[in-house]
């Protein structure tokens, strides 16, 4: 074919920390059709279908009223209970399933990837996006209770100039948990323990973060340690703005986004050297 006629060129990335989001822009129809095969086949053959989205969340939610409010006695900042455990496991569960389905790219995709070319990238967006589709669907849930006890009660007392940042805060958990799944998507071509430590390390991070229990409720001795997870600051921010109880401070959330940044780059960094070689360790 003469060269005049071709429509794509394959290079090398000229640069290791480089995302390529024009080249991803161009496939922006694969993207979307990938985020419709992942949010479509997520329930398809199950019985209950799309009503799962809203059970899931509401089943959790009970499970944590009984055993963390009722048996273990945690406060939850005389916020009702049930609004509080389903702002976290809404916020929570995105981070989660975002973090979990990532990190599985290359090796869930490496027959794909094996056969034809586009921007590995596209494949780990796609799930970001498609489970912002989950979290929009779970938050609609989420505010049909939180109307019902904004007016029906006195209960909750939302700061409204806060409520500005959700959309802060939804970008730093898409970019927190795409970094985090980049790396260990890239890792685990090599290391497949990592398979097992994420799904181990998921369980014990919710725990050393405030979704079951409210930052408060930590000692000043200890505190520190819960800041120090980046994802702390968001779910406090999430429930300040909604709920008026959590701890808003503009350092903590700076913090957040500056490690979601770092850890970002190095996922990017990873990624990229990776895709050059990893069908010869998958």
């Amino acid at each position: 074919m003469p060269k005049d006629e071709w429509d794509l060129v394959v290079e090398p990335k000229s640069s290791l920390f480089s995302l390529n989001f024009k080249e991803v822009w161009r496939y922006k129809d694969l993207l979307l059709l990938m985020v419709r095969r992942d949010f479509v086949a997520y329930y398809k053959q199950t019985i209950l279908g799309p009503i799962w989205f809203f059970l899931q969340p509401l089943l959790t939610t009970a499970m944590y009223f009984l055993i963390f409010f009722k048996v273990a006695k945690l406060s939850t900042d005389d916020v009702p209970p049930m609004l509080f455990y389903l702002a976290g496991v809404t916020v929570w569960n995105y981070f989660s399933e975002s973090l979990t389905k990532t990190s599985d790219t290359f090796i869930a995709n490496a027959a794909i990837f094996g056969k034809v070319y586009f921007p590995r990238l596209v494949i780990p967006i796609s799930i970001v996006v498609s489970n912002l589709m989950r979290l929009g669907i779970q938050f609609m849930l989420f505010l049909v209770f939180w109307v019902y006890y904004l007016l029906a009660t006195n209960a909750i007392h939302p700061h409204w100039d806060a409520m500005l940042l959700l959309p802060i805060l939804i970008l730093l958990m898409a970019c927190l948990s795409l970094g985090l799944g980049i790396i260990f998507s890239s890792l685990t071509t090599k290391y497949r323990d990592l398979r097992f430590l994420l799904g181990f390390g998921i369980q014990l991070m919710m725990f050393a973060t405030p979704v079951v229990y409210p930052l408060s409720l930590a000692s000043e001795k200890y505190k520190w340690l819960l800041v120090a997870n980046p994802f702390t600051a968001i779910i406090e921010t999430f429930r300040y703005a909604f709920l008026g109880k959590g701890e808003f401070n503009w350092m903590y959330l700076g913090y957040s986004a500056l490690v979601t940044i770092i850890i970002l780059l190095i996922g990017t960094l990873i990624f990229n050297k990776v895709e050059k070689t990893f069908m010869d360790t998958v």
